[in-house]
């Protein structure tokens, strides 16, 4: 384990370009990121933003058109897969079908020269410590998708890397393994201190077990935060869309004595920006309100950030309750709330509601693309 607490992957400028026919395709263009020892990273974006084609070349499987990656302050560019030490999980799990569990957790160390007797007992180890050793002679086409994750983790832990790839592990579980498995990763991997790099569609997953959060489009990285970072102060539009159920409303700056005034064509509202940017009147941003921190009702009390809107419809995912409502100008906003709090309202479909929020939950966009 790293006993630094500085970055122990490093990239810098890569890019990715594939040649198809006369067209030059950028999977990669010059992203540049660094993953702190001890650090679970995960990476978020569509399908096609680089995400696995950065995890593959971290792995070494894929070879950069341009630029560098660094491992301890070591260029590894031209080192193979084999010499890196940073396996991979993948997606698919990739487990021998023609071996048995112990014996595809032991294939790594046995790829190493460890003998026999030394495999088995580090092999049996892992897969006490991921709670399925009493799978260890079974097939694993006897396993369910849960067990065979857990002997995909084992088979990549057992040779003690400081680095382990995740490429979307856990996406072919059922919604209640995902979660089990969620804090076995956790709990595994702060306990050894290993540096996870993971792969995820799934903005639960990264929140729920990420130091930073880094989020992809177009083969550039848009932002790296925090979790709460990214999710109540995105960087960009394209952030503000991907992550969360933000409400985004385009306007003209037209004051900011004070707090910043925002002149959209669904109305005027406020917002109190803390960072150290200088806007101007006449600037043209995006404001930013996530859908938990709106207030609903059927009356209005006249507030500075109030609107009034038209009830569309509601999706019930249990306790908590999305309400669409139509802008002045015939946008969609969407409010989350509580089932009770809904029920209270009465609404009918069609019918005037009220929306407000507090001018230091809202967020003003850098970009506006």
């Amino acid at each position: 384990m790293f006993a630094d607490n500085g970055a122990v992957i490093r990239i810098e400028g890569l890019s990715k370009y594939y040649q198809m026919g006369d067209t030059t395709v950028r999977a990669l263009d010059g992203v540049d990121l660094s993953v702190k020892s001890g650090e679970m990273l995960s990476i978020m974006g569509p399908s096609g933003c680089g995400k696995t084609t950065t995890l593959r070349m971290l792995a070494g499987l894929e070879e950069p058109s341009e630029g560098e990656i660094q491992l301890d302050g070591e260029r590894i560019n031209n080192v193979t897969v084999s010499e890196r030490d940073t396996p991979m999980v993948w997606q698919s799990l990739a487990l021998f079908p023609f071996l048995n569990v112990i014996k595809n957790v032991e294939f790594g160390l046995k790829m190493r020269g460890v003998p026999a007797t030394e495999r088995r007992r580090r092999a049996l180890d892992w897969l006490e410590r991921l709670e399925i050793a009493e799978f260890a002679d079974r097939e694993i086409s006897q396993l369910s998708g849960g067990q065979q994750q857990r002997v995909a983790l084992a088979r990549s832990l057992v040779t003690e890397p400081r680095i382990l790839l995740l490429d979307e592990p856990l996406s072919a579980l059922d919604a209640n393994l995902v979660v089990r498995m969620q804090g076995v990763l956790t709990k595994l991997q702060k306990e050894l201190g290993i540096t996870f790099v993971y792969v995820t569609h799934r903005q639960s997953e990264a929140f729920a077990m990420s130091d930073r959060v880094a989020i992809m489009n177009e083969g550039k990285i848009e932002q790296i935060d925090s979790a709460k970072g990214i999710y109540r102060n995105p960087a960009t539009r394209f952030v503000a869309e991907f992550v969360g159920a933000n409400n985004i409303l385009t306007g003209t700056v037209i004051a900011t004595d004070g707090e910043i005034e925002i002149d959209t064509p669904a109305g005027r509202f406020n917002c109190v920006e803390s960072s150290d940017h200088n806007w101007s009147i006449g600037d043209t941003t995006s404001l930013v309100i996530s859908a938990d921190l709106i207030r609903l009702s059927t009356s209005a009390v006249n507030d500075k950030n109030e609107m009034e809107c038209r009830f569309i419809s509601e999706e019930f995912v249990g306790s908590i309750v999305t309400v669409l409502a139509e802008t002045p100008d015939g946008a969609d906003f969407r409010i989350q709330l509580q089932q009770r709090e809904l029920s209270e309202l009465d609404l009918t479909v069609g019918s005037t509601v009220y929306v407000r929020w507090d001018s230091h939950d809202a967020h003003l966009l850098r970009d506006t693309v």
